[in-house]
């Protein structure tokens, strides 16, 4: 096995993608990994500082720990809510893509058959299948909910980088396995009133939301410095495709979660 390398860890989930059938799944994986293509490329990651491993129905990205984690943030907070927007306006209701995403970071090792092994990596993928974050995408009116890793919101979030305001983080608590895990979510939590972050979906007469900023035109966007137009990027599925994790977690033959 590989010495741990320190890494950022990016998860991107396709709600219900079992509830599709083939030909959707299909066109719908191909979506997920364009999108995380243009955004990563948007976020100055190049190829070279990212390995994926595909989920079936996810994918996630080890990023080089000497990438920004705060563009990364920026362009999720910003540009991935954009772009699913338009995305989805064109689409039929079958074909239409909502995503739950995790940003963790720790130490992550290779082991002898290509395999992903850590227990941050563990712990990020517990966050990903967490109720909450579940939940926080499903009473959305957008297509997108994103949770951080404790490690996370206090190395990046809690500074309050422009873009990644931190009033609109929420300190949750996600049960497992192993303990409970802390975590922060953006936006409101499921059922405590909040109206920090994104509508509901049934918002309640009278209650006003803060608005997380405007869509920004699929003609291109800004992160960093780099311009990145709405053309197709990448294409290509890099990186490890398979393996296994300690603590339950498998990759390659099987399609991973269907939630």
């Amino acid at each position: 096995m590989s010495d741990p390398v320190n890494s950022t860890i990016l998860l991107l989930d396709i709600e219900k993608f079992s509830d599709r059938d083939d030909v959707e799944q299909a066109y719908l994986r191909r979506m997920l990994f364009d999108l995380t293509d243009r955004a990563l490329l948007a976020a100055g990651i190049e190829m070279t500082l990212r390995q994926r491993a595909d989920r079936g129905d996810s994918v996630m990205e080890l990023i080089d720990s000497n990438a920004s984690s705060t563009t990364l943030l920026r362009t999720l907070l910003g540009f991935v809510p954009a772009e699913l927007r338009a995305m989805n306006r064109t689409a039929s209701s079958s074909a239409q893509m909502r995503l739950r995403g995790v940003v963790a970071s720790g130490y992550v090792a290779v082991d002898g058959s290509g395999g992903w092994v850590g227990s941050d990596l563990n712990h990020a993928c517990r966050l990903l299948d967490a109720e909450v974050l579940r939940d926080a995408l499903r009473e959305r009116s957008g297509a997108f909910a994103l949770c951080v890793s404790e490690t996370v919101y206090r190395g990046v979030v809690r500074h309050n980088h422009p873009g990644v305001p931190a009033d609109e983080f929420q300190a949750v608590t996600v049960d497992s396995k192993n303990g409970p895990l802390s975590a922060w979510l953006h936006g409101r939590v499921p059922g405590d009133g909040s109206t920090v972050g994104e509508q509901p979906r049934h918002e309640p007469s009278g209650t006003t939301q803060a608005s997380t900023g405007s869509p920004t035109p699929r003609a291109g966007f800004d992160v960093g410095g780099t311009t990145v137009n709405g053309g197709v990027f990448g294409g290509r599925n890099d990186g490890i495709g398979g393996g296994t994790f300690h603590g339950d977690v498998h990759f390659g033959g099987g399609r991973g979660d269907r939630g």
